[in-house]
């Protein structure tokens, strides 16, 4: 069965070059060059990823993100002219899960989808009969949910394997360099901040105090831990 990828992007060619890239892989592709079409098709239809343009009219990629982040988990690229970290950032702080700078070298493109539909489906089909619980926080990956005071937490993909790389270390301290080399599977730069943008979006989902944590605890110069359960 095809994955289907929602391509969102006000520059025809930049679309249509997507649509011809992507479908030559296998996937199928919902094209639109504007956010308002993008929210119809995703009343209407099931996707699998979307790749948004940042810069469009009346709503920007980064506004839009947000929205499908209020009733949607799947992976979203942010395909962006800028290359300053704080639109990265934005991004990411916005619920995206990675980012392309145009322009763009199409195999790099492939890739980035391939890994991100890939870590989307494995963790959507978890088979680990175990599962996280402390303090009023449950992780599962047999169902992929997170419910804190059995309310849902609505995680990302990436948020969510974040979240559960660290418990699957509870009361081990876990490395920034770690977590985005088994996150991301690619080497950790000494200057990126992917991973501190994600926890700081895992923490506002679990309504964190941002001077006393409950739950994600900052080992400066060190990483991240979270507190191993009671037995």
């Amino acid at each position: 069965m095809k994955m289907t990828i929602l391509v969102v992007d006000d520059e025809k060619e930049i679309a249509d070059l997507l649509e011809v890239v992507l479908t030559n892989e296998g996937y199928e592709i919902l094209k639109c060059y504007d956010p308002h079409s993008a929210l119809k098709i995703l009343e209407a239809r099931t996707v699998d990823m979307a790749i948004l343009d940042v810069m469009m009219p009346d709503i920007d990629g980064f506004t839009l993100c947000r929205m499908i982040r209020e009733k949607h988990n799947f992976p979203i690229i942010m395909l962006t002219a800028k290359i300053e970290d704080i639109d990265k950032i934005t991004g990411l702080a916005n619920g995206a899960d990675d980012y392309i700078t145009k322009p763009f070298n199409p195999l790099e493109l492939v890739a980035r989808v391939k890994a991100q539909l890939r870590r989307y489906t494995r963790y959507n089909s978890h088979k680990s009969d175990e599962s996280y619980e402390f303090n009023g926080l449950m992780i599962d990956p047999k169902t992929h949910t997170c419910t804190l005071f059995e309310e849902n937490v609505s995680l990302t993909p990436t948020e969510f394997k974040i979240l559960w790389l660290l418990c699957e270390n509870a009361g081990n301290v876990v490395s920034s360099e770690t977590i985005f080399e088994k996150v991301w599977g690619e080497d950790f730069l000494e200057s990126n901040n992917t991973v501190m943008v994600h926890i700081r979006r895992i923490r506002e989902k679990l309504k964190e105090p941002s001077k006393n944590p409950r739950y994600i605890k900052t080992v400066w110069g060190v990483g991240y831990k979270i507190e191993k359960p009671c037995d």
